[in-house]
């Protein structure tokens, strides 16, 4: 379990293909602190460390990626030179500054409009239809590992959601999220409680 609210930023230093990708990963971490076993949050997405090693502030893990959890992520994650936001996973005790966030990714959403609005960046994603019922105004959603709070919605024609977010100064130093651009894909994971509450209104309505 995780809270959205991410540690350091990690990068992707060697990709070996194998029947899954075996993916070494740095991070500014202690490894001391980084448990074989442990769940790593990867821009979103929870793997599971295998291996770890290096020093204090200049570390690495190591995760093995199947193609399952490739074909249902950002595309332009699973490269060479990518960099991506960490949270290790939830310990007792911790604080839960953001929201409950299980690190599976429900969907790939895109960036349809990125403008600045102040200081901060105003930013519009488009969701597909399955994830529409759960996307509401004041509503917490996982952006690439990043918990935000949804601004505005806007329901497509098609089925389609177009939501806005304000992504402000500190969120975009400390995230990847200052580098998305127009067309970036974003692995998108809706809010626990809306999944179970739209699940609930399913069964009455049945």
């Amino acid at each position: 379990m995780f809270t959205g609210i991410v540690t350091a930023i990690g990068g992707i230093e060697t990709i070996e293909k194998r029947g899954d990708l075996r993916v070494t990963i740095s991070c500014p971490l202690d490894p001391a602190t980084i448990d074989i076993g442990a769940s790593i949050a990867c821009s979103g997405v929870c793997l599971t460390v295998v291996d770890r090693g290096g020093t204090k502030g200049d570390a690495h893990f190591i995760v093995d990626v199947s193609a399952e959890t490739t074909s249902r992520t950002a595309k332009d994650m699973w490269r060479e030179g990518a960099r991506l936001n960490l949270e290790p996973s939830l310990r007792l005790g911790d604080e839960l500054g953001g929201h409950i966030v299980t690190g599976h990714v429900d969907a790939v959403g895109r960036v349809a409009d990125w403008q600045p609005e102040g200081d901060s960046e105003r930013v519009t994603i488009e969701a597909p239809a399955e994830l529409a019922p759960f996307i509401a105004p004041k509503g917490s959603i996982t952006v690439n590992g990043v918990s935000l709070t949804v601004n505005s919605v806007q329901d497509r024609d098609d089925g389609t959601v177009h939501f806005g977010l304000n992504i402000i100064p500190h969120t975009a130093d400390v995230t990847t999220l200052g580098e998305l651009g127009q067309g970036s894909e974003v692995n998108l994971e809706v809010d626990t409680i809306a999944r179970y509450l739209h699940r609930m209104q399913v069964l009455r309505a049945g």
